[in-house]
């Protein structure tokens, strides 16, 4: 068969775009050997079960899924009652980047609150967290959260326990999705159960096709009467698959010698060897910061267009000239030497 793509074009646009790392395809050649049992009674899914109880309790229960919507959704279903809310961001990525499947497939209102970093407090989360008991409005009963932020900055594992311990006392819980859990761990320097099941997280999408594995994500619940909805909610919403084995085995290899954690380092880095190159450029205005493997900036248009002309990226915000450059587990050094090469002669032309 012939190459479709240039396997030399890289991208700053998405960590999606990469490809997977060897070591998983490796583990997806294993597990294809012979017959397994079909949706999750293989014994590649009973392991990680048990890597899962093994980092974050024995409560944690596993379910392993196709993608970061479907994630989100079954898990915000499993702790929303039928008239319930969920208090995000509105940068929170299932306000702006999953179309209307929470709302048409969920079920599910959004109470979307304005931040400038894309974290929530508990003074902002005060906002729409009211109306408790009146029927005309829908209850706030989740929060939810991502980490990293839509806008790459990183909570703190204290900023999460006052985010649980605020929600906790008004019955409400507290939902992390986790797309690039690896690269905030990494980023604070704690361990998953330092930053979840301490914290007091009540449920999470562990996210691994940003990082290396393909098509692989883990709802993980962390308490036992959250779990009797979960097998009927992921059935009727298309995420459970029947060749589970696949999706597991991925997560095994990934955990293996913390290989999610040194592909997950490695972007960052080199996402803040670009940020720290911008240095150099006055037209060129960092915008957030450069926590994990995101880096937000602005710069003047034409300098932008000349750049889309050799790399692919997001313009984030057209108004005021904003753009994303993402980094990723594949990219090299000489990757970013080559585009703040482009950079420079950019603005130099």
């Amino acid at each position: 068969m012939n190459r479709l793509h240039d396997p030399n074009q890289y991208s700053f646009a998405s960590d999606n775009y990469s490809g997977v790392h060897p070591q998983i395809m490796a583990a997806l050649n294993t597990a294809n050997d012979g017959h397994q049992p079909a949706y999750g009674a293989d014994v590649y899914t009973a392991a990680l079960q048990q890597k899962i109880k093994q980092l974050l309790g024995p409560d944690a229960q596993a379910y392993p899924v196709f993608n970061g919507t479907g994630a989100n959704i079954i898990a915000l279903q499993s702790m929303l009652p039928r008239w319930g809310a969920v208090i995000c961001a509105q940068s929170a990525h299932i306000n702006c980047d999953e179309g209307n499947a929470p709302e048409y497939l969920g079920g599910m209102k959004l109470l979307a609150i304005a931040s400038e970093d894309g974290k929530l407090t508990p003074e902002l989360v005060a906002k729409e967290a009211w109306g408790f008991g009146f029927e005309h409005r829908a209850q706030p009963a989740v929060v939810y959260i991502s980490q990293t932020t839509e806008l790459g900055t990183c909570y703190t594992p204290d900023e999460i326990r006052a985010l649980a311990d605020y929600c906790h006392q008004r019955q409400m819980k507290l939902y992390l999705d986790g797309a690039r859990l690896a690269n905030a761990l990494v980023s604070q320097n704690v361990d998953l159960h330092t930053m979840v099941a301490s914290t007091g997280v009540d449920m999470l999408n562990l996210g691994g096709t940003k990082n290396g594995l393909m098509q692989a994500e883990c709802i993980i619940s962390l308490h036992s009467e959250a779990q009797e909805a979960m097998p009927y909610l992921r059935k009727i919403n298309a995420q459970l698959g029947s060749k589970m084995r696949y999706v597991s085995a991925q997560f095994l290899a990934w955990f293996e010698h913390d290989l999610w954690l040194n592909l997950a380092r490695h972007s960052n880095a080199m996402a803040s060897k670009l940020a720290s190159s911008l240095a150099e450029f006055p037209c060129i205005n960092l915008t957030q910061k450069t926590q994990a493997n995101a880096v937000f900036a602005t710069l003047p248009p034409e300098i932008s267009a000349r750049l889309h002309e050799q790399f692919h990226f997001y313009d984030w915000n057209e108004q005021t000239h904003e753009v994303r450059w993402m980094t990723s587990f594949d990219t090299t050094e000489e990757q970013i030497d080559a585009f703040v090469a482009a950079i420079r002669q950019a603005t130099a032309t």
